[in-house]
């Protein structure tokens, strides 16, 4: 989490050690997604673990941006984060910055007040870029699709507005996840629509699942008897859904004691999958590998 006053340190670290210690800057892998390329939080870089301390770390540049809990995304040599302003008006922003100099390439601004958001500081979500296109999904639930290179909007949802969306108590959090020709987000809708498809290039909604309320975690994408499951942690149940369509193939209720606070990226290490919230404690789920089938 990145709280106000440091966004801009977090970023200078990141580039650093992206760019400073890399032997071939052209083979650097990209992080252009929450938890990184293989949503896993691992990165493949062959470093030295002495080049990651302080005195080895040397600032390139820094850039100055308002306060958000966005987790900045690096692409193509580009760095994208949201944040906050509250003046003139209350908005939400998303920048794109240089990744070798800091100049600023892009900002794009819209209108956005908080309403019943605990911590009401900034965005959570992490902007995603596939293809060239930049995908934000804001505290509100302004779900945006731009062109990466330019900050043009190629295409929008208000969810909130649209589908009635149920802002959780700190806000809509899931960064999205890309499947193919889809972008997938986890938006609280109304009906039978917390987690959402949108055609990824026209934003035309292709499918819709489940009546749950929305939690904070991030969907991922596993591998399980032979097809690909998209694993969602809701507010109220860990569940295996088709990517492509929606479809449902396993759900495993998650008891609430205290209300949502859903917030980690399920983790996967075949055969297993482990959740863990604050209040409500952890969860190990086994998965079946030869049929679309789970156990608590």
């Amino acid at each position: 989490m990145i709280r106000p006053g440091n966004i801009s340190i977090f970023i200078i670290l990141l580039i650093s050690c992206i760019f400073c210690n890399s032997k071939n800057q052209s083979n650097i892998t990209d992080w252009p997604q929450w938890r990184g390329p293989g949503r896993d939080g691992i990165w493949h870089e062959k470093i030295s673990l002495d080049s990651l301390k302080p005195d080895n770390i040397k600032k390139i540049w820094n850039a100055p941006v308002g306060p958000g809990y966005s987790g900045p995304t690096v692409s193509d040599k580009r760095v994208y984060v949201m944040d906050y302003i509250k003046e003139p008006l209350p908005s939400e922003r998303v920048h794109c910055f240089d990744a070798l100099s800091g100049k600023s390439l892009w900002t794009y601004e819209y209108p956005c007040e908080y309403y019943a958001v605990g911590y009401p500081l900034g965005p959570r979500a992490s902007v995603l870029i596939n293809e060239n296109m930049a995908y934000s999904f804001g505290t509100m639930g302004h779900l945006f699709c731009f062109n990466a290179l330019s900050g043009d909007v190629i295409w929008h949802h208000n969810t909130l507005e649209e589908y009635s969306s149920r802002i959780p108590v700190w806000g809509l959090a899931s960064s999205p996840i890309v499947e193919k020709n889809l972008v997938i987000v986890q938006a609280g809708g109304q009906p039978n629509a917390c987690i959402m498809a949108f055609n990824k290039y026209t934003g035309d909604e292709i499918w819709r699942a489940l009546e749950d309320e929305a939690s904070y975690s991030a969907p991922v994408i596993i591998d399980q008897a032979g097809k690909k499951v998209l694993i969602c942690w809701t507010g109220e149940n860990v569940t295996g859904l088709n990517p492509g369509t929606g479809e449902v193939y396993w759900k495993i209720p998650f008891i609430q004691k205290r209300g949502i606070i859903n917030i980690a990226t399920p983790v996967y290490s075949k055969p297993y999958l482990f959740v863990s919230s604050f209040w409500d404690g952890s969860m190990l789920i086994r998965l079946d590998q030869h049929k679309l089938e789970a156990e608590k």
